[in-house]
C-alpha cells in the first residue's frame, strides 16, 4: 500500500503535544490539535456569558496552548503564518475530524488506561489505512492496542518526539510485532525525508533507547554527589563541552528536563526493571527533598542552580543552601584542553586525580550499561549511538566513546576493578577486534556481534568530511576546498574559523567558479558542514587594518569580494547557495546573488552589519534590492521607494530571520528557493537544484540598468531615522550609519527613477564602506563585538 500523509491530527495539547503540531504545522502539513472539555467555566469567561456548551470554553485548553506557542522559547513556530495551519478544537466534539486526516499522533497523559480508552474512541471514526502513532515516552506500545482491531493495530507504532520538536532531531520509532512492515518503512522515510529527523528504530523496552541510557548516565553522575563528595558545579564542569557533551552537562540538563518529571521518567524503568539496575533507578533521596522543596529547576526558578542578579549559583547539598558555583580543577584538565579527539578522551578519564576519577567512573559505568543493553533496546550499537547524539546532543555516542578511550585498555581497568564485562563487549575482544567502528573496504563499519557490517547509509546525506578522505580534493588553499560531489556537480567548502570570509575564500570562489565553467561540470554548491555556514567577513583582520590605516589594503579587498559576489551572479555554470544555522553579514551577501538558494529550515539569516558600524560591503543590500524586483510578478507596477524603505529598515535593523520561513518574510529567500527540512539533507538537495538548472538550459543573468530613488527616495529614507534620533532611540553615529546606507540604496542624489548599473552601485557602497570603517566609532563597535560577542551603542 502505498501511504501520504498530507494532513494529520494531534490528540492532547500540552507542551510537547502543541510543539508537535507546530512542527507538522512548519513543514506545511495541515494539523488538526484536539483536548479534553474543561470541566468548569473560568471568571473571565463567565464575564463574557459563556457557558460550559460555548465554544470557545470547550476549546479551550488546545486553544490556549497555541496561543502560548507564540510566546515559547524557544520559538516552536518557524513563522507565525504557521498558525493558519492548526485548527483547535476537542476530543467529544471534533472527534469526526479524525476521520479525515492521515495521521494520528496521541500525546496524552502518560496513563495506559487512558489512552486505551482514547484509541478506542479513535477506532469509532478513523478510515481504515490510517496512521496511528503515541509519544510515549515509556509506556508498552504493545498494551495500548490490545483489544482494537487487525487494520489498527497493523497501522499502529510508537513515535517517540523529544523536545523540544522543531529542534531536536531524534525520532524513535517503535513497531510493535503487529505493525505491518511496509508502515514501519514508511514511517522512517517520512520522519527523515518530511520531518527532518533522525530516525532510529527502538524495541518495546522501558524509556526506549535514549531516555534509557541517558537516564542511567544523569544518575550514575548524581552518585558523584551523593557517594563521593564532588560538588554540583564542579561535576558540570568536566561533564560538559570538555567531553563532547552540551554545555548544560548534567545538572543544569536535570534543571531544564525538570526535577520531578526526572524522577518520573526513572521511575517507570524501576518499576519494569530487576536487581542492580533496578537499584540504579531507585528514588533519589536528594531528588526527592528537592521536588519536596519545589526545587524544580528552571520552571521554578531553582534546582541544582539558581541565578541571582547575573550570577550563577549552585546548590549545596549539604546545608541545602546556594554557594558560589566551583569548578574542578586539574593539570590533567588543563593538558587536555590543548589536545583533540581520542587523546583528549584518553588524557582526561585515565588521568589519577579527581577529574579522571569522576569521569571514569561516569563513563565507564556507562558503556558497560549500554553494552548490557545491546539486543534489548535496538538491534544495532548504530541506532544506539545515533539514539544519543540526536536526542542527548553527545557528540559521540557510548561505543563511539568506548572506541575513543581504548577497548582493551578499559576493559583491562574494568576486569581490575572486579567489574564483570558485558558478553556483547567480550566477544568483540575474542574474536580479535579492538574496536566496536572500523573501516572495512573503505566503508565506515560496525561489530554487530558476529562480524563487522557496513554501516547503513542514506544517498541523500552527503558526508563531505568522508567524501574528502575517500577521493581527495579538486583545489583548495587555507581557507577553502573545491570538491567534487558527483553527477558532474562540484562543492566549494568553506573551512575557516567560523567559516569567517577573508581573501582565501575570495580566491577560491573565483577559482571555483572558473574550474567549473572550464570544465565539464554542471554548476557549483556553496555549502559546507560547520557549526554555520558562515558568520561573515573575517572582522579581526578588517580591524585590524583599518586600526593601521590601511585603508589602501581594505579597498583591495572590499573590491575583490565585490568582484567574486558578482562571479557568483554571473557564472556561465548555475551557482546554489546551502546557507544553514548562522548565515550572516558576508554569508548572506555570498547567498543572495546565487542562481537559487537551498536553505536548511534552522537557517538564520541578515545583514547584520550595522551592528558592527559598517554596511555591507559585498554588494548584499544592491542584492537583496535585486532580488525584491525581480519578485514582483510581472506585469504589476513596481514601487521602488516601498521596496526600497523595506531593504532600508532590514538592513539598518540588522534583521535575522529565525528560520528560513522567516527569511522569506524578509525577502532574503524567496518563494522558488528551496528548505530542506532535514539538514543531512541539504547538501543532496543543493546538488539536484544545480542538476535541474542546469537540466533545463540555464543561461547567466543579462546585466541590467537598475532604477534607483534617488534624492527624493533618500530624503524618504531618512524621516524616520531623523525620528528615532530626536526622540534618543538612536545615536549620532547610528544616525550616520543610516546616512551611509539610505545614500547607497538610493544611488546618491540624482533624479527618482534614474537607471543606473551595477558598478556604480558598488562604487557608492565601498565608498560608504571605507569610510565607516575609518571612524573611530565604529571602530569602538568592532572591538567591542570582538571582545564581548555583542553590539555597542556608541
Amino acid at each position: 500500500m502505498t501511504y501520504r500523509i498530507q494532513k494529520a491530527a494531534v490528540l492532547g495539547s500540552g507542551v510537547m503535544g502543541s510543539g508537535i503540531a507546530a512542527h507538522l504545522a512548519n513543514i506545511g502539513i495541515p494539523t488538526v490539535l484536539l483536548d479534553i472539555v474543561p470541566k468548569d467555566v473560568l471568571p473571565q469567561e463567565e464575564a463574557k456569558g459563556y457557558t460550559l456548551e460555548h465554544p470557545a470554553v470547550r476549546n479551550r485548553f488546545a486553544q490556549t496552548a497555541v496561543e502560548k506557542l507564540k510566546k515559547h522559547k524557544p520559538a516552536p513556530l518557524a513563522s507565525k503564518e504557521s498558525l493558519a495551519r492548526i485548527r483547535v478544537g476537542n476530543l467529544e466534539d471534533d472527534l469526526q475530524l479524525l476521520s479525515d486526516v492521515d495521521w494520528i499522533i496521541e500525546v496524552v497523559v502518560e496513563n495506559l488506561s487512558v489512552k486505551q480508552a482514547l484509541f478506542e474512541k479513535i477506532e469509532t471514526v478513523r478510515k481504515p489505512g490510517t496512521i496511528i502513532t503515541s509519544n510515549t515516552s515509556g509506556i508498552s506500545v504493545h498494551a495500548m492496542i490490545e483489544g482494537r482491531s487487525e487494520d489498527f493495530q497493523k497501522h499502529f507504532l510508537g513515535t517517540h518526539f523529544f523536545n523540544p520538536p522543531r529542534y531536536l532531531k531524534l525520532l524513535e520509532v517503535i513497531p510493535t510485532n503487529k505493525t505491518a512492515p511496509d508502515v514501519l518503512a514508511f514511517m522512517q522515510t517520512f520522519g527523515e525525508d518530511v520531518l527532518g529527523k533522525g530516525v532510529v528504530v527502538a524495541k518495546d523496552t522501558p524509556n526506549f533507547i535514549a531516555n534509557r541510557i541517558g537516564t542511567y548516565g544523569l544518575l550514575v553522575t548524581l552518585q558523584q554527589i551523593e557517594q563521593n563528595g564532588y560538588s554540583v558545579g564542579e561535576v558540570d564542569s568536566v561533564t560538559g563541552p570538555l567531553i563532547g557533551r552540551p554545555s548544560s552537562a548534567t545538572f543544569r540538563t536535570l534543571d531544564v528536563v525538570g526535577l520531578d518529571t526526572f524522577v518520573h521518567v526513572a521511575r517507570n524503568v524501576y518499576d519494569n526493571t530487576t536487581g542492580e539496575e533496578q537499584a540504579v533507578f531507585a528514588d533519589s533521596p536528594l531528588l526527592l527533598k528537592m521536588v519536596e522543596n519545589n526545587m524544580l529547576g528552571a520552571k521554578s526558578g531553582a534546582g541544582f542552580f539558581k541565578k541571582e542578579g547575573k550570577e550563577i549559583l549552585e546548590l549545596d547539598v549539604e546545608t541545602f543552601s546556594y554557594v558560589p558555583k566551583k569548578k574542578l580543577k586539574e593539570t590533567s584538565i588543563e593538558m587536555a584542553k590543548q589536545l583533540k579527539g581520542a587523546q583528549k578522551l584518553q588524557t582526561l578519564v585515565y588521568a589519577d586525580d579527581r577529574s579522571g576519577k569522576l569521569l571514569w567512573d561516569v563513563l565507564s559505568k556507562t558503556f558497560v550499561y549500554a553494552a548490557q543493553l545491546h539486543g534489548e533496546i535496538a538491534d544495532d550499537i548504530v541506532a544506539i549511538d545515533n539514539a544519543m547524539k540526536w536526542g542527548f546532543g553527545w557528540s559521540q555516542g557510548p561505543f563511539e566513546l568506548w572506541d575513543a578511550i581504548g577497548v582493551e585498555k578499559s576493559v583491562a581497568k574494568l576486569q581490575a576493578e572486579g567489574v564483570a564485562i558485558p558478553a556483547f563487549a567480550q566477544k568483540l575482544l575474542d574474536k580479535g577486534y579492538t574496536s566496536f567502528y572500523s573501516e572495512v573496504d573503505g566503508k565506515l563499519s560496525y561489530f554487530n556481534g558476529e562480524q563487522y557490517v557496513a554501516v547503513p547509509t542514506n544517498d541523500k546525506a552527503i558526508h563531505l568530511k568522508t567524501l574528502k578522505k575517500q577521493q581527495g580534493v579538486l583545489k583548495g588553499n587555507s581557507g577553502a576546498s573545491l570538491l567534487d560531489i558527483g553527477d558532474g556537480v562540484a562543492l566549494l567548502e568553506f573551512h575557516t574559523k567560523s567559516n569567517a570570509i577573508g581573501l582565501d575564500i575570495i580566491a577560491m570562489i573565483n577559482e571555483s567558479i572558473d574550474f567549473v565553467e572550464q570544465h565539464d561540470y554542471k554548476g557549483l554548491v556553496i555549502g559546507n558542514q560547520g557549526k554555520n555556514f558562515c558568520v561573515g567577513a573575517n572582522l579581526g583582520m578588517m580591524l585590524m587594518e583599518a586600526q593601521d590605516d590601511n585603508i589602501f589594503e581594505l579597498d583591495y579587498v572590499i573590491r575583490a569580494f565585490q568582484k567574486a559576489m558578482r562571479r557568483i551572479k554571473y557564472s556561465t555554470k548555475p551557482v546554489v547557495a546551502a546557507p544553514f544555522n548562522m548565515t550572516l553579514g558576508g554569508g548572506t551577501e555570498v547567498c543572495l546573488p546565487a542562481a537559487h538558494i537551498q536553505a536548511a529550515h534552522e537557517t538564520y539569516m541578515g545583514l547584520v552589519e550595522v551592528g558592527v558600524g559598517l554596511i555591507p560591503g559585498g554588494g548584499g543590500t544592491i542584492a537583496l534590492y535585486e532580488k525584491m524586483l525581480r519578485g514582483v510578478p510581472q506585469g504589476v507596477r513596481i514601487d521602488i521607494q516601498e521596496i526600497a524603505n523595506k531593504v532600508f529598515e532590514t538592513v539598518a535593523m540588522a534583521k535575522t530571520s529565525t528560520s528560513a520561513a522567516e527569511a522569506r518574510e524578509l525577502n532574503l529567500l524567496n518563494f522558488a528557493d528551496g528548505i530542506s527540512v532535514n539538514p543531512d539533507h541539504l547538501i543532496y538537495d543543493a546538488k539536484q537544484a544545480v542538476i535541474a538548472l542546469a537540466e533545463a538550459g540555464y543561461t547567466a543573468p543579462i546585466r541590467k540598468q537598475i532604477p534607483v530613488i534617488g534624492a527624493t527616495g533618500y530624503g524618504t529614507l531618512l524621516i524616520g531615522a531623523q525620528g528615532l534620533l530626536d526622540s534618543g532611540f538612536i545615536s549620532e553615529h547610528d544616525f550616520f550609519i543610516a546616512k551611509k546606507l539610505a545614500f547607497v540604496l538610493a544611488g546618491g542624489m540624482l533624479p527618482y527613477g534614474t537607471e543606473v548599473d551595477e558598478d556604480y552601485l558598488f562604487n557608492l557602497e565601498r565608498e560608504a564602506f571605507l569610510q565607516l570603517i575609518a571612524h573611530p566609532l565604529s571602530q569602538q563597535r568592532m572591538q567591542h563585538m570582538l571582545v564581548k560577542g555583542k553590539p555597542l551603542r556608541n
